[in-house]
């Protein structure tokens, strides 16, 4: 699978290429990119459709150097390192930025998403632009959002069925306020605990349930010590390939627009390769021995009309013309 998809992403560098300008102007660069996740991730598959991009539009003078699992500092330390010009690129949640950009936070809001197609829709067209311009005043260029993808829940007592379900369950999640307001709103017992303390967690009962993509709660092994995991969708954040602009604007034309085609082509590729990854955690979840069930939109409705507190308690943090955009660009794309 991950061979055909970097096949189909080399037919579109081809394309690419060839529409680059005969005597663009590239030097010899390569770049770091720092990531917090580790190289199994689908983030390396995109990395790696980018990279052979970038070799067929700069005939290899562009290379990229990944940084796995923190290498060169959390999420945050990154970014403010490209943002002093000290490091090159990072691959982030968007969830960690919200101190320097609070508009970013609209990605927290419970339930704002019903599919992946609904997300790319918004982050690829005007309203991303708009955040785009937010980041590039604070010293960092998107070159792309890539996926970090929706937010389901694993748990230790019942199927997650509807908001009442989560009454009285101890959930972990992120120190993120609208994380905690979310869960504490459903009547769950909502606790910040730092992502490495979870399995433990988990397994001695001092939390029922914890929140997290298909692919990280497999890889976390947090199957083994749940009997139960919800389609619950309750949140969608996605990456966002940032560059550090006071070096991104040292580069060329030819070679910024080489970026930001190749993450495009990188985050296509990804996008693929996490919804296929997704699917196949999720089997091998159910395989072992997880009952797995989704939510009814009736219910999923109902979730989204009780979190509309949550929406009024933080729309002044994120910006209330940020949500209002994000809202009304949904009711288009959702024919409303």
């Amino acid at each position: 699978m991950k061979h055909a998809i970097l096949k189909a992403a080399l037919c579109l560098t081809t394309s690419l290429a060839v529409a680059a300008p005969a005597l663009a102007q590239f030097q010899e660069r390569t770049f770091r990119v720092s990531n917090g996740i580790n190289e199994d991730h689908p983030v390396a598959t995109g990395m790696e459709a980018m990279q052979a991009c970038l070799d067929e539009a700069t005939g290899g003078m562009m290379k990229m150097q990944g940084f796995w699992g923190g290498a060169l500092g959390g999420d945050l330390q990154a970014t403010q390192a490209l943002r002093s010009g000290l490091q090159e690129a990072v691959v982030t949640s968007s969830s960690p930025l919200v101190g320097m950009v609070p508009a970013l936070g609209v990605f927290d809001l419970p339930f704002l998403f019903r599919t992946p197609e609904e997300a790319y829709a918004i982050m690829d067209g005007e309203f991303g632009e708009m955040l785009n311009q937010k980041l590039d005043e604070v010293g960092l260029v998107n070159l792309a959002y890539w996926e970090n993808g929706f937010r389901n829940m694993s748990n230790s007592q019942r199927p997650i069925t509807n908001w009442e379900d989560f009454q009285g369950m101890k959930v972990r999640v992120m120190q993120n306020n609208i994380f905690l307001d979310t869960f504490s709103n459903f009547g769950a017992n909502a606790t910040p605990m730092a992502f490495g303390e979870v399995f433990s967690a988990l397994e001695t009962r001092a939390i029922d349930a914890q929140e997290n993509p298909y692919v990280t709660i497999d890889t976390s092994k947090f199957y083994e010590v749940q009997s139960y995991i919800s389609e619950t969708k309750h949140a969608y954040t996605p990456f966002l390939f940032l560059f550090s602009k006071a070096i991104f604007n040292s580069y060329s034309p030819e070679e910024q627009q080489a970026l930001r085609d190749c993450a495009v082509v990188g985050r296509d590729v990804e996008r693929t390769a996490i919804q296929d990854l997704n699917q196949q955690s999720l089997a091998k979840m159910q395989e072992a021995g997880l009952q797995f069930n989704t939510i009814s939109p009736e219910d999923q409705e109902e979730m989204l009309e009780k979190s509309q507190v949550i929406y009024e308690k933080h729309k002044e943090t994120i910006g209330a013309d940020v949500v209002d955009q994000v809202q009304q660009a949904l009711a288009e794309l959702r024919g409303n």
